[in-house]
């Protein structure tokens, strides 16, 4: 068994996750004498929580299990106004590692809420992005409508002259077009973004994978199962015909998948740390790799300032 791997230079952590991962680490710093405690997961990669865990971090589902007096981070995805209020009426210092792309998304539901428009959010309903997205709406409730699909358009039946979408940022750049072009079709006054609010990120990711899978039979990409991004690198590879599996890190490849391939493509989400990407390439490199390469451009991403609340 002999194959070539090609690695997507474009792939990894985006700035966004960064920046969330390093209020977690600030926090435990600056606060020695406090109680760290994440609202979910700060971002969605197995090893990202495990090792924060393991540095000090406590991850909770719910405020009901942050104890009074303790530090309390909203993840990346981010949270309703409701949420945050809840918190704020709590002894608890709060720091907010919402992604800024996520949080102009959020001023956006804020202000449609305000004004009393229909809401259009596309995404995958009960992520915790659309959640808090949502919950960003002040308004009548029945008036926030989540689709995924251009077959959802033809369900909707709102004010077209008075209405707003907006999309989560991590959803299939391609799927995504086709569904904002049957909106905007059907209601050609709503107002929102020209294309869609999946970030630069996630753009760039995805391109990075179609140009990957073209060249490889077979792709892997390191992200865990519940990343809506690395889901999505995943179907990108499999719509251009490779056979493609989402992984954690090496433990959970198969041998079986090699027999007859020739090229091993290799990418990792917005979320998956470097060390794992090391892993797997050492792990594929004992396990039949010839050459090891890496292809596509450079990723130049920019940095996103930490809460003020972490500074150190």
């Amino acid at each position: 068994m002999s194959f070539s791997v090609k690695i997507a230079k474009s792939r990894g952590m985006c700035a966004g996750v960064e920046r969330a991962i390093q209020t977690v680490k600030n926090a435990i710093l600056k606060f020695p004498q406090k109680n760290v405690y994440v609202l979910h997961e700060v971002v969605h990669n197995k090893h990202v929580v495990d090792d924060l865990r393991s540095e000090g971090a406590h991850f909770v589902d719910s405020l009901e299990e942050v104890p009074d007096n303790s530090v309390l981070i909203f993840s990346a995805h981010g949270v309703g106004i409701s949420t945050f209020e809840a918190a704020k009426a709590r002894d608890l210092t709060i720091v907010d590692a919402t992604c800024p792309v996520v949080s102009v998304i959020h001023k956006k539901m804020n202000k449609a809420g305000l004004k009393g428009m229909d809401a259009v959010v596309i995404g995958h309903k009960g992520h915790q992005e659309v959640v808090g997205t949502i919950g960003q709406y002040t308004g009548d409730a029945s008036k926030v409508h989540i689709i995924i699909s251009a077959d959802d358009v033809s369900l909707l039946n709102i004010d077209g002259d008075n209405a707003m979408f907006a999309t989560q940022t991590t959803l299939s750049i391609d799927e995504t077009r086709l569904t904002v072009e049957a909106l905007k079709k059907k209601y050609p006054n709503i107002q929102g973004p020209k294309a869609d609010d999946t970030c630069r990120a996630t753009q760039v990711r995805q391109n990075a994978v179609k140009e990957l899978a073209r060249s490889c039979d077979l792709v892997l990409i390191a992200g865990s199962a519940n990343s809506s991004n690395s889901n999505r690198l995943k179907e990108v590879a499999l719509n251009e015909g490779a056979l493609a599996y989402l992984i954690d890190d090496s433990s959970q490849i198969e041998i079986s998948w090699f027999n007859n391939v020739t090229t091993v493509g290799l990418s990792a989400g917005a979320s998956a740390p470097q060390y794992v990407v090391d892993e797997i390439v050492d792990y594929l490199k004992q396990n039949g790799a010839s050459s090891v390469e890496e292809v596509g451009s450079d990723l130049k991403e920019k940095s996103f300032p930490l809460p003020k609340e972490v500074h150190l």
